[in-house]
């Protein structure tokens, strides 16, 4: 018992240390970034920001991203303050045409520390007005359905969740903005995600993926149109 309790105390502090010298994961897509210099400005590119949810995306399914001019910046584990510290690198500096921003559902699960609704939320407006202030156009997401989370038991994300989204979904119509509602397409009366969409619970599957991509390249087709 003893040795088990040293083993988890040094992996804590391993992450921890790990957090202090790249809190933001900075070097996670910095070959790739570097790699795309010579086609900046990406004028046609739209990057999805997120965390597992966006990272896995192109794992599951990854035509989505090879069919069209689709980015993927999704980091596994990431809070919404962690992708607002690396917004710049992995979204302003690509200068797309838009960026698709889902976020909250790793606060929510406190995986830097507890943190209230509303500064998740700041957060994603931080990020937005980012964005807009380099003339790159925003399309917001909604959390998906959860019920619990297999990583830390002791929290129920139901009313979290659907506060975060009340607050997203009412700036997105406050500020003109497209609004994608991944929740409503996969959520189940009891609050958690529909089983045939997501095999923990949390993470879709390439099923819940193939649910997703229709709602958000509508959105990304409007941009285009206007």
């Amino acid at each position: 018992m003893k040795n088990k309790i040293l083993f988890i105390l040094v992996v804590i502090c391993t992450m921890a240390n790990a957090q202090k010298k790249d809190l933001a994961n900075f070097k996670f897509y910095h070959d790739q970034n570097s790699a795309l210099k010579d086609q900046l400005p990406m004028r046609d590119h739209v990057v999805f920001m997120g965390n597992s949810i966006t990272q896995f995306w192109k794992d599951k399914h990854p035509e989505f991203f090879k069919d069209n001019l689709y980015v993927d910046r999704g980091i596994s584990g990431q809070t919404s303050s962690q992708m607002l510290l690396r917004f710049r690198r992995d979204v302003i500096d690509l200068k797309p045409k838009a960026v698709v921003i889902l976020a909250g559902i790793n606060d929510i699960a406190q995986n830097t520390g507890p943190i209230t609704v509303e500064n998740i939320f700041g957060n994603i407006v931080s990020m937005v007005e980012l964005a807009q202030a380099n003339d790159i156009q925003v399309i917001l997401c909604s959390v998906l359905p959860a019920s619990k989370f297999p990583w830390e038991s002791t929290i129920n994300p139901i009313e979290k969740i659907i506060q975060l989204n009340n607050l997203i979904s009412t700036y997105a119509e406050t500020h003109n903005l497209p609004y994608v509602n991944y929740y409503e397409a996969m959520v189940m009366k009891d609050k958690a995600i529909n089983p045939v969409y997501a095999n923990d619970g949390v993470h879709p599957n390439r099923e819940g993926y193939l649910v997703m991509e229709p709602l958000v390249n509508a959105e990304i087709e409007k941009l285009s149109a206007n």
